[in-house]
C-alpha cells in the first residue's frame, strides 16, 4: 500500500488546500510579503516599517542640500502558532481516496487549521485604536453612515486608497446587505449582490463576511451614572501618551484595547496597559494610550470610552501582516511515514501532510506553521457592533 498512498497523497494534500482557501478569509487579506524559506517553530521575521519623508524646497546653489533625517521602524513577527488536525482513515476509506473519493474528513480537519490562522489574525486588534459606531448596536441597521466614519477615521491616518478591506460577522453584513445602498446596483455598480450574497466592492474597499470576528470585553469603569464618560484629571500636553482620569463615584476597570475619544478634539485613542488599570478614589491614573495625544486635553474635559462591542473591521492590506513558513519535508529514515508539502497559490498558506500507519489504519495529519501581528494600527479602524 506504500507506494499507492504516495500516489493519493498529492491528491488529498490538494483537496486540503482547497479547503484551506475556502475557509481562510483573513489570510487572502492581509500583508503575506514576508513567505520565504522552510523555518521552524519560534522563529522571527523583522518587518521594516517606513518613516515620513519631508518635501523640501529646491535651492540651486545650496550646499549641503536638505535631506530628511529618516527614522524607519521594525515590527516583530513570531512564528509562534504550530497547529496540528489529525484524523485515521480505515484501510476501506484510503482505498476509496485512492479511486477518487475524497473523504469529508479532510475539509473538516483543513478548517480547523483555517480557523486557528484566522483567529490568530484578529486576536491582534487590541491595538486599534481607530474606531467608529455605537459599542453594543449592531451596525447598517438603517444606513451606510458608520462606514464612512470609519473611513474617515483611516483618511485621517492617512492610509492609502488601496487594497482596502470591510469584514463584518454575519449579524452586520445581514443589516448591510438588506440596505438599498449595497445592493441596488444603480448604486453599487454591481446586478449580483442578491444573487450571491456577497458585497463586493463599495466605498473604495471590499467587503466580506467572516464568522471568526472577535468581540472585545471592556473594562467596568463606571462613575456612578451607569456611564463610561469620565473627567481628564489635569491639562494634558499634545503628545502625552499617559493619562489620568476622574468622575463623582468612580470605580471598576479599565483594561487593553479599550477604546477612548475626547471632546475637545477629533480622533480616537486604545489604551496599551497589558494590566488592568483600577479606578481608586473616584480616579484612574498611569492609563497609558495610543496615540499619543493629537492635541491638548484641558483640564476636566470629557473623556469618553467605549463598551464592550464586537470588532468588525476596516482595514488596509498592511496593517496586519501574517508570516506562514513551509515546514520541512523530511523525516527520520526508518519511522515510516509519507510527508509532503505544498503552498496555496491564493491563500499563501502553507500546508503540510504527514501519513504514517498505526495498529492498523492509517494516521492523516495536516499541520501548519505560522505567526500574525498587527504592524501598522493606523491603517486600521473598528465597525463597532
Amino acid at each position: 500500500m506504500a507506494n499507492t498512498l504516495t500516489n493519493v497523497i498529492p491528491q488529498i494534500l490538494a483537496q486540503g488546500l482547497v479547503a484551506l482557501r475556502e475557509h481562510a478569509i483573513m489570510p487572502r487579506l492581509v500583508n503575506r510579503s514576508y513567505d520565504l524559506a522552510p523555518a521552524s517553530h519560534g522563529q522571527s521575521v523583522t518587518i521594516p516599517i517606513p518613516s515620513a519623508v519631508t518635501a523640501n524646497d529646491v535651492v540651486p546653489a545650496a550646499y549641503p542640500q536638505t535631506a530628511t533625517n529618516l527614522a524607519p521602524t521594525a515590527a516583530t513577527v513570531t512564528l509562534s502558532n504550530w497547529k496540528e488536525a489529525a484524523f485515521t482513515l480505515s484501510d476501506a476509506e484510503v482505498t476509496r481516496a485512492m479511486d477518487g473519493v475524497v473523504p469529508m474528513q479532510v475539509t473538516e480537519a483543513v478548517r480547523a487549521l483555517a480557523n486557528a490562522v484566522d483567529a490568530s489574525i484578529f486576536a491582534t486588534y487590541e491595538g486599534i485604536y481607530g474606531y467608529a459606531g455605537t459599542a453594543g448596536t449592531t451596525p447598517f441597521s438603517s444606513s451606510l453612515a458608520v462606514a464612512t466614519e470609519a473611513r474617515r477615521e483611516l483618511e485621517r491616518n492617512l492610509a492609502p486608497a488601496q487594497p482596502r478591506y470591510v469584514v463584518l460577522d454575519p449579524d452586520a453584513e445581514a443589516n448591510a446587505l438588506a440596505l438599498e445602498a449595497f445592493h441596488r446596483a444603480d448604486y453599487v455598480g454591481q446586478p449580483n449582490t442578491y444573487e450571491t450574497g456577497a458585497i463586493g466592492m463599495v466605498m473604495g474597499a471590499r467587503w466580506y463576511m467572516d464568522q471568526a470576528i472577535p468581540s472585545h470585553t471592556a473594562g467596568t469603569l463606571a462613575n456612578g451614572l451607569g456611564t463610561k464618560v469620565t473627567l481628564v484629571t489635569g491639562a494634558l500636553a499634545a503628545g502625552a501618551s499617559t493619562i489620568a482620569v476622574d468622575h463623582t463615584t468612580l470605580t471598576g476597570t479599565i483594561v487593553e484595547g479599550d477604546v477612548l475619544e475626547f471632546a475637545g478634539h477629533a480622533g480616537t485613542y486604545v489604551v496599551t496597559n497589558s494590566t488592568p488599570v483600577t479606578a481608586s478614589g473616584n480616579q484612574a491614573t498611569g492609563i497609558t494610550i495610543s496615540p499619543a495625544l493629537r492635541a491638548a486635553a484641558a483640564d476636566n474635559e470629557t473623556c469618553t470610552f467605549a463598551a464592550s462591542h464586537v470588532v468588525n473591521l476596516m482595514f488596509h492590506r498592511d496593517a496586519f501582516a501574517l508570516v506562514c513558513r513551509p515546514l520541512e519535508d523530511t523525516i527520520q529514515d526508518g519511522l515510516g511515514s509519507i510527508v509532503m508539502s505544498e503552498i496555496d497559490e491564493v491563500s499563501g498558506l502553507a500546508l503540510r501532510l504527514e501519513v504514517n500507519r498505526q495498529h492498523k489504519q492509517t494516521r492523516w495529519a495536516f499541520d501548519i506553521l505560522w505567526g500574525a501581528a498587527l504592524i501598522r494600527p493606523a491603517l486600521a479602524a473598528r465597525i463597532l457592533g
